[in-house]
């Protein structure tokens, strides 16, 4: 894959954001008054009574609106505060992604050697290698084995080499919480690895155990794909009908044996958990040397993780993943933190010829600055928002919003981001369950963000009166379940609202899956929101 030039034309778009002077010339400190003086609608007022609802005790928020054709601020709190933004540190990513990688940018995965074929016997090792495709499916290396076969070959007298140098050896991002290392959520990065379902859920299996026919007998495990790579260890039994449901499955630190322990009742649910793997890496191989046997295609030597292909290596079979621009769909409608971080190393690789975490970070750096976001006021440290230790002001992430306006991929930026109350999982995404009933359904876009007193909805919404805006609600600190229902009393407060008057709204009870806002609702599997 050839590497992209970027554009050499200084992006100067300080003209979007005519405010920018404004805010440099009046610092705001954590003292500063809320709400923006020269507004007269209401609107600070209304945006500021949602600010001050108990739930936010204690807490911080920043929050911006603005206008998104002129970049004019309406109404701003605390607009430079740093907060931990959660996934909204995804528009970051994806714009980058986008801008640096292009629309059409595809990931490849190959098969290869440097041995010589006599008939059905290739006298040699064979090679897998990747680029980082965080949508390669069982199903997929099946079809690059079924591909191998069709060359005709049927022996193979060495080993299998799966090549995942493309990226560094970093299995996970920076700080991450020990305690979510076999949480799908939190899966390991690697160049080669498979998804087990088409939300693309890179690194990991899916495990499901469901009650035995009779009390004392254990539950009946499942795993997709089916593998021997993963071990599974199960201490649970199942119990009488109205028994106690405790059963759990979580995989032990350092290997690839997950325990499924607890009690489960006669006729009671099926339980289904995606946990990551170890080594995503020897994952893939497993699963490509299985799909070989079952074509009749036979690998007599072992396989060997890590080792680069030779650049003489002639190709047998390839895979090329969809379009970035549809890779966006289930990556920021889901919000996938793996596709993020394979993102974020893939850009390293293809602007640094190395991919890693600080090479990609600093292209998503370099496209911000030209993109007239102010660098020097945010850190980043991962492509998805994992980690407690990235930090955005709301004026940032604003100016981000404003500005990608101009793209000429925005259209596809545009299209990825869940849509208020759309039912359709790859339409709604994670707010598929929010705001419905109000102004602001199926019309607010936005990136949701949740940690454990995180959370963030930043976007864009169409007032009464046709005018679009975008908006940028950060909230930490706080120590009430979820506060998803006060961003969403923002926006709907903004949809609702037009140039003239705005129209209050009252915080809702939170509701549906947003009842726990310690994880991004897509985080929880089965998916809830």
């Amino acid at each position: 894959m050839s590497r992209p030039v970027r554009r050499g034309v200084p992006r100067l778009r300080h003209w979007i954001w005519p405010a920018v002077a404004a805010l440099a010339a009046a610092t705001l400190t954590w003292s500063a008054p809320a709400g923006a003086d020269s507004d007269r609608s209401g609107l600070p007022e209304a945006i500021d009574a949602v600010l001050g609802d108990p739930r936010m005790a204690g807490g911080a928020a920043s929050v911006v609106v603005a206008d998104a054709e002129t970049g004019d601020i309406l109404y701003r709190h605390l607009p430079t505060g740093r907060l931990m933004p959660a996934s909204n540190t995804k528009l970051a990513t994806s714009a980058a992604a986008l801008d640096v990688l292009g629309p059409t940018y595809r990931f490849t995965t190959d098969v290869l050697t440097t041995g010589t074929r006599h008939g059905r016997v290739l006298s040699g090792d064979l090679y897998l290698r990747g680029t980082g495709d965080p949508t390669l499916l069982a199903a997929d290396y099946d079809r690059l084995a079924a591909q191998v076969a069709a060359s005709g070959v049927r022996l193979v007298t060495g080993g299998l080499v799966a090549d995942d140098t493309r990226f560094d050896t970093e299995r996970l991002g920076r700080s991450w919480a020990a305690d979510d290392e076999s949480a799908y959520y939190s899966a390991q990065i690697s160049a080669l690895s498979v998804a087990p379902d088409t939300d693309y859920d890179t690194g990991t299996v899916i495990v499901e155990a469901a009650p035995g026919a009779a009390a004392g007998d254990k539950p009946r495990i499942t795993l997709t794909p089916k593998t021997g790579y993963v071990d599974v260890d199960v201490t649970a039994t199942t119990v009488a009908a109205g028994g106690a449901d405790t059963l759990t499955v979580e995989r032990r630190h350092g290997g690839n044996t997950v325990t499924v322990s607890g009690t489960v009742p006669v006729g009671g649910p099926v339980t289904k958990e995606w946990v990551s793997v170890w080594e995503p890496t020897g994952y893939a191989a497993a699963v490509f040397r299985d799909a070989l046997t079952a074509h009749g295609v036979r690998v007599t030597g072992p396989t060997r993780p890590g080792r680069a292909t030779p650049a003489d290596a002639r190709g047998i079979a390839s895979h090329d993943s969809m379009p970035l621009r549809d890779l966006l769909i289930p990556f920021v409608k889901l919000s996938n933190n793996m596709h993020a971080e394979i993102l974020t190393k893939a850009m390293g690789y293809e602007t640094a010829r190395r991919g890693t975490w600080s090479a990609g970070l600093a292209a998503v750096s370099g496209y911000l600055k030209d993109a007239g976001v102010d660098t020097g006021t945010l850190r980043q440290v991962d492509g998805s928002g994992l980690s407690r230790m990235n930090s955005f002001p709301a004026d940032q992430l604003a100016r981000l919003l404003v500005s990608v306006r101009s793209e000429p991929w925005y259209a596809d930026w545009y299209r990825s981001l869940p849509v208020a109350c759309d039912p359709d999982r790859f339409v709604g995404g994670t707010l598929r369950s929010r705001m419905c009933g109000t102004p602001a359904a199926l019309n607010a876009r936005g990136k949701t963000g949740s940690l454990t007193g995180a959370s963030a909805l930043s976007g864009y919404v169409t007032d009464a009166g046709g005018r679009e805006l975008v908006y940028s609600v950060v909230l930490n600190n706080f120590l009430a379940s979820s506060v998803k229902p006060l961003e969403d009393a923002v926006v709907v407060t903004l949809a609702r609202s037009d140039a003239e008057r705005a129209v209050p709204v009252r915080p809702g009870a939170a509701r549906g899956a947003e009842r726990d806002g310690a994880l991004e609702c897509s985080w929880r599997k089965p998916a809830l929101c």
